[in-house]
């Protein structure tokens, strides 16, 4: 025989998507065993009712709360707090493992965790106007996260532009070389004309999982990508035949012969994260960026996807690539309510626990 427990405490009233989100919430922070930090345990509210209800039923039979689910829990709270979404489906403790990082893309600080300090770790939404979801999160230090607050691409680019022209060194507690790099991550999420993404320089390797919306900038870190991984002499020798005609070969090989010799210069980088950045600030040459262009302007963006989608075929990329569509891509990200929880009415009479718990009658 067996008993199953379900939730009957909730008063029978209107329900929100906010509340559900909150009393889900607190039956994880119980299901590990974590405490949220006060004074959310003690204040009323949907969260301390999902958490009261799952200590009730799990007791101390809780699952063990790694460092990567801490942080799971933390960014839940942090956006439960402000009424941002969450998409749960993909964005779980193993996504925020995936997308760690040992060092900023902004500022590139080492990134520290729990000291206080802006060089603590943080999780960022790229694209402001949408949800924590996959495709649209960066790991960074808590001082580019604060700079870079609610700005996109076209922000960061007008600061930068701002600072040039006022000859500043900084502004808003970033460099000019560091709003530089917010304003290319942040372009990475929003579409953008082929040309203009043709005219943007990597001065950022795109992080893990981040979703690129702008075919021609695949193309770039495809490319980019190679001098990273031994053997990249033959796989950009296999890439240059995938190219469509002799105009664009000869334009591809004029641009790599401008690209190679800056990095080259950076002298030999053992260590992957200089590696990584003498590739990135090897795109601010301006003879790079005219040959690339060059090249870009000989490709439309069908034509970037598939030469992607051939370079895949042939175990040329040197990590994974996955195309799928605009709907597809931003699935979860709550575009609609600007990546906010829409404030739907979801039940009117109480509701059952988000796990149902049986247990053996002995």
């Amino acid at each position: 025989m067996t008993t199953t427990f379900t939730h009957d405490t909730c008063p029978a009233t209107t329900l929100t998507a906010l509340d559900r989100i909150g009393f889900e919430l607190g039956w994880d922070y119980a299901h590990h065993g974590v405490q949220p930090p006060a004074p959310y345990a003690d204040e009323a509210s949907s969260l301390r009712d999902g958490l009261r209800a799952g200590a009730a039923t799990f007791g101390t039979r809780t699952l063990m709360p790694t460092r990567h689910v801490r942080k799971w829990l933390q960014l839940r709270l942090h956006a439960w707090l402000r009424g941002r979404s969450v998409e749960l489906m993909q964005v779980t403790p193993s996504h925020l493992r995936q997308i760690e990082a040992s060092h900023c893309p902004v500022t590139r600080i080492a990134l520290s965790a729990a000291t206080l300090q802006g060089s603590d770790a943080s999780v960022d939404r790229v694209r402001n106007d949408a949800g924590y979801a996959a495709g649209n999160l960066v790991m960074m230090s808590t001082q580019a996260n604060h700079a870079k607050a609610a700005h996109g691409f076209r922000d960061a680019l007008r600061i930068v532009r701002d600072l040039e022209t006022a000859r500043a060194g900084a502004g808003g507690g970033l460099t000019v070389a560091q709003w530089a790099r917010v304003a290319v991550l942040c372009s990475f999420v929003e579409p953008l004309s082929h040309e203009e993404a043709s005219a943007l320089p990597l001065l950022v390797l795109p992080p893990n999982r981040l979703r690129l919306f702008n075919p021609v900038q695949a193309v770039q870190a495809f490319v980019s990508r190679q001098l990273l991984t031994a053997g990249w002499s033959q796989r950009i020798a296999r890439f240059e035949v995938l190219l469509p005609g002799k105009p664009a070969r000869r334009a591809f090989q004029m641009f790599f012969h401008a690209l190679l010799p800056r990095v080259l210069e950076a002298g030999r980088c053992d260590e992957p994260q200089r590696a990584r950045w003498a590739v990135e600030d090897a795109w601010r040459n301006p003879l790079v960026m005219k040959r690339w262009r060059a090249f870009a302007r000989l490709l439309t963006p069908a034509q970037c996807e598939a030469l992607l989608a051939r370079a895949a075929a042939k175990g040329l990329a040197t990590q994974r690539i996955e195309q799928i569509g605009t709907a597809q891509a931003t699935e979860g990200w709550n575009l609609d309510s600007r990546g906010y929880v829409p404030h739907a009415v979801v039940a009117r009479r109480p509701f059952a626990m988000p796990h149902q718990a049986t247990l053996p009658l002995m």
